[in-house]
């Protein structure tokens, strides 16, 4: 007859920490995205939106301000978020 041993499950809680974590990412991003976009009027800050997970730039310039037109963002905005996003994902991965 074979015997049973009953583990205590591990993984089940680190993948609800780490789930609780990723949630909170887009607005994460959001926020990063928002603090590097160049101001001038202040028209591309008010007018980007978080929608569910997608940050939304409502604006006729915001392909020639992601694209590095501004020099307060050499980079745009999209290429150094996604770099945020890695990195926060690395963090919430070695915790």
């Amino acid at each position: 007859m074979a015997k049973i041993k009953v583990v205590k499950n591990r993984i089940t809680p680190s993948a609800t920490k780490i789930s609780a974590k990723v949630k909170v990412l887009p607005e994460a991003a959001y926020d990063y995205w928002k603090s590097i976009t160049p101001i001038r009027s202040g028209n591309a800050r008010r007018r980007t939106r978080l929608q569910g997970s997608k940050i939304k730039a409502n604006y006729n310039y915001a392909v020639p301000l992601d694209n590095g037109y501004s020099r307060q963002a050499p980079d745009g905005m999209s290429k150094p978020t996604e770099r945020f996003i890695k990195q926060q994902l690395k963090k919430i991965m070695r915790k």
